[in-house]
């Protein structure tokens, strides 16, 4: 049986942690900054989980996280 081919922009995108989870980054902070506030930038900064929900989609995108 073949390797399956991880989908390299999604393990760009993704890490995961100890405890298994799936940490991602933010949206929309990369442009167009001077119309959004200080504090929704800085909050921005900040890297986030991956839903429950959509956990089975991200792992079906990247085979080999966390193993």
């Amino acid at each position: 049986m073949p390797k399956i081919k991880t989908r390299r922009g999604a393990a760009k995108r993704f890490k995961i942690t100890a405890g298994g989870k799936i940490k991602r980054n933010k949206a929309y902070a990369s442009h167009i900054l001077t119309k959004k506030t200080k504090k929704r930038k800085r909050n921005l900064r900040a890297g986030g989980l991956v839903d429950k929900t959509n956990e089975k989609g991200v792992k079906r995108l990247l085979p080999y996280l966390g193993k």
